[in-house]
């Protein structure tokens, strides 16, 4: 199969690697689309320090599964899915507690180094544990689907800050995490959710997407606000 395979700094090749075989509890998933995170970026030139090189990068995807390995059941060749980037067992204390990124047998897709290490989506086929798989509803595309994991982030930290209905809100930050928080602080009941970047073009995009207000760090809005987030 082909891969995309980040070979050194700044540097990607497109590879043929063997295609993978699923094990017990794993699915094969025909990648259909595979997101670029803002730490793929950060990994791909080495300003993290989080992506060794060779590695196969990609941890915001979506497909079809085409082969169902041993001891999978709920799961079926044709589904359409996507899937968390954490790999973790479900056995061991942390995940008995719901604490998957505290497992000591974790990996992360496409991302963490060493033995954290785990190839990621930017390929036509990926081998994924069934424990992280996500269905696509009826209706919804694969792009779209790829934004399972970052939504996923975005709803995370909007359910941590408990925003009550009409609370004035301030999102420091207009990246992709931050667009997705500013929709889904509208939808939880914020009154009022001000935008904040340098960059003119992300606060335009962010004022489309919900926003009610949008600056620069050099403008004063003379807001107080209930929340404020940095992301």
């Amino acid at each position: 199969m082909k891969v995309l395979e980040l070979v050194a700094p700044s540097e990607f090749v497109i590879s043929e690697k063997q295609k993978p075989v699923p094990q017990a509890g794993e699915v094969l998933i025909k990648v259909a689309c595979c997101g670029i995170c803002g730490s793929d970026v950060h990994g791909m030139d080495n300003s993290s320090g989080r992506r060794i090189p060779p590695m196969i990068m990609g941890h915001e995807a979506s497909g079809v599964i085409e082969e169902v390995g041993a001891e999978v059941s709920g799961w079926n060749e044709g589904d359409r899915v996507s899937f968390d980037s954490m790999v973790y067992c479900g056995k061991c204390e942390h995940c008995k507690r719901g604490e998957t990124n505290l497992c000591h047998h974790r990996q992360v897709m496409g991302v963490s180094c060493q033995e954290f290490k785990r190839d990621g989506a930017f390929a036509e086929w990926v081998v994924v544990p069934s424990l992280i798989l996500e269905r696509i509803p009826e209706g919804l595309g694969f792009e779209e689907a790829a934004f399972t994991e970052p939504l996923a982030v975005a709803l995370h930290a909007v359910n941590l800050v408990q925003v009550k209905k009409g609370e004035r809100t301030l999102v420091v930050g207009s990246g992709l995490i931050g667009l997705l928080v500013i929709q889904a602080l509208k939808r939880a009941g914020a009154g009022e959710v001000v935008a904040v970047d340098t960059d003119r073009k992300r606060l335009d995009l962010a004022l489309k997407l919900g926003a009610t207000g949008a600056y620069t760090p050099d403008e004063d809005s003379g807001d107080e606000f209930d929340i404020a987030m940095e992301v």
